[in-house]
């Protein structure tokens, strides 16, 4: 297998990508590439080496893996500039923010910890072994298929009593969640001044802390985020009267007065109804919005209540002129990334390549999550009747959007 097998489109990406690596090293970038589309079952590195016909150099591949880990930020700079020439987002671009984990066993493999299961199932497994990604992606909007996340960067988050196993020559400090998704904003911040873009962001409630809000707001991000039901919400500050002067000192950041998020959402006057189009249809939505005064958003942010079915939810904006359309809108926008989990994990083997180096380990998983946004750009333009044919699946819907699988199989 070759890498000339690929289109001449994708192919030419690729080299864009390879240009932050050195030029003894780069032209192996679109060979494992290849690899690592047409390989057939468990997706170890030995099987991306096995398709792409490069076992008889198999060691300097594993090598050039943790030189690959190493070049991430600039690589995934590239592709940044890739997606916005091709899918032109517009003015303002909308990321997603989140976690996940992939699991790896082994006392070797450097960066694996026990951590929290987001999906314990029916056994109720609380916890995994493994590692933990914190990915950034671009939300897109296709005319024909809906909201797409495209995946662009991911960092390993290691814990604190992992960091000390880490040999140290490594140079790694410990950085919590909160941190590493800020650098993640931080670097796409930069890319998109480079393009004149406006950049908002929507993250679990989980981010919805001081340290990640502050360094988000310093970059000229706007966040947006669920609320917990008892967040510390505070009046806007009080203003002056016409013609009357103020005293001396600081004037006031914060009001007087505690909001209750509870006594709101439990009054019964305020409710508005409004249509909405969230996750690809027009649905009718009952909420309350106002303005508070946030300590972690370091100001005045926009609240908004959304009652549902057995109780109610809320989420902020630290813009406070965006619309509750827009709010609502970028968070129903946030479950495209977790399609993304699914789909690197499922489709293309995230977490199975069998590697013991941390920078080897940061090297599969970006590639991962790279290829599958070259897959989605290489499909943005393609008819549905190329993506996807169900004529042996008669009880399928031969409307339904092709999903990733399609696209990735239509490209092999």
């Amino acid at each position: 297998m070759n890498a000339w097998m690929l289109p001449v489109e994708m192919l030419a990406w690729i080299e864009c990508l390879s240009g932050p690596l050195h030029g003894r090293l780069a032209w192996r970038l679109p060979l494992l590439f290849a690899g690592a589309l047409f390989a057939q079952g468990r997706r170890t590195v030995a099987s991306w080496l096995r398709a792409g016909g490069l076992g008889v150099d198999f060691r300097r591949y594993y090598y050039f893996l943790g030189s690959l880990g190493r070049k991430t930020r600039e690589v995934a700079s590239r592709l940044f500039g890739l997606v916005i020439s091709r899918v032109s987002p517009g003015p303002r671009i909308l990321l997603a923010l989140d976690d996940s984990p992939t699991k790896r066993y082994g006392p070797m493999v450097e960066g694996a910890a026990i951590h929290h299961n987001p999906t314990p199932g029916p056994a109720d497994q609380k916890y995994l072994y493994g590692h933990v990604w914190v990915v950034l992606a671009l939300v897109v909007h296709h005319p024909l298929w809906g909201t797409i996340a495209l995946p662009l960067f991911a960092k390993l988050y290691v814990r604190a009593c992992t960091v000390l196993k880490l040999p140290s020559w490594y140079g790694w400090q410990f950085k919590t969640k909160l941190e590493q998704g800020a650098e993640l904003v931080e670097w796409a911040a930069n890319c998109a001044k480079r393009y004149g873009k406006t950049v908002w962001v929507v993250a679990d409630g989980a981010y919805a802390k001081l340290p990640f809000i502050a360094r988000a707001l310093a970059a000229g991000v706007v966040v947006v985020s669920r609320l917990r039901h008892d967040a510390a919400l505070y009046t806007l500050p009080p203003t002056l009267a016409a013609g009357k002067k103020r005293g001396r000192g600081r004037p006031p950041k914060y009001g007087k007065d505690r909001i209750s998020l509870s006594k709101r959402a439990a009054h019964r006057q305020g409710w508005i109804k409004a249509q909405f189009q969230l996750y690809g249809e027009t649905v009718t939505k009952t909420y309350k919005t106002f303005l508070a005064t946030y300590q972690p958003a370091e100001g005045v942010i926009r609240v908004v209540l959304v009652k549902e079915r057995k109780s109610w939810v809320a989420f902020f904006c630290t813009d406070p002129a965006a619309s509750v359309a827009q709010i609502l809108e970028a968070v129903a926008d946030r479950a495209s990334l977790e399609q993304v989990f699914h789909d690197v994990k499922e489709v293309h083997g995230a977490g199975q390549q069998q590697l013991r180096n941390y920078w080897a380990n940061m090297a599969a998983f970006n590639l991962n999550l790279w290829l599958q946004t070259l897959i989605e750009l290489w499909a943005w333009n393609q008819p549905h009747e190329a993506l996807a044919d169900r004529s042996a699946s008669p009880w399928d819907d031969p409307t339904r959007r092709p999903s990733h699988a399609d696209r990735r199989q239509r490209l092999r």
